[in-house]
């Protein structure tokens, strides 16, 4: 079932170029003795256009693009948990983050691990303990809320 590529992501997520920042699920595990967890791959390279301005000369991830890398993985999480019950019309905005920390650069070449571990939902509101991790180090970590609509009209 897994690894999953690009186009299962998409029947997911509503993001496309340039702002689809997942390029493959590694596993989903719904049944993690600790809580379901999804590991995730985005791929870095020096093509992508944010590198044009942040920075010239050193190339540097922006700080909101790993988050929201790490939020779109937990949406995945989130809808893949939902199963049947999913509608297509059922999107995941990302509504927060907290205790976000970065503990290092991520740059173009690599490969960073999205991985976010469910920790809860109540109304709509799901929470996510999340981390990018490159070469097995934290490069940065947050707990990520994401709220769930359905976009279909009333």
């Amino acid at each position: 079932m897994y690894p999953q590529p690009v186009q299962t992501i998409q029947e997911f997520l509503p993001h496309r170029y340039p702002f689809l920042l997942v390029d493959r699920i590694n596993e989903v595990d719904l049944e993690s003795e600790d809580a379901p967890v999804i590991r995730a791959i985005k791929n870095v390279t020096i093509n992508e256009a944010f590198f044009n301005g942040h920075f010239p000369g050193h190339p540097v991830m922006p700080g909101v693009l790993i988050l929201e890398a790490m939020a779109q993985s937990a949406g995945l999480l989130g809808m893949t948990m939902m199963g049947e019950k999913r509608k297509p019309t059922m999107l995941y905005y990302f509504a927060g983050a907290d205790h976000v920390r970065f503990k290092r650069p991520i740059v173009p070449g690599d490969q960073v691990i999205l991985e976010a571990r469910f920790t809860g939902t109540r109304r709509g509101i799901w929470k996510f303990d999340c981390r990018a991790l490159v070469d097995g180090e934290v490069a940065c970590s947050a707990l990520i809320t994401c709220a769930e609509r359905d976009m279909e009209p009333a």
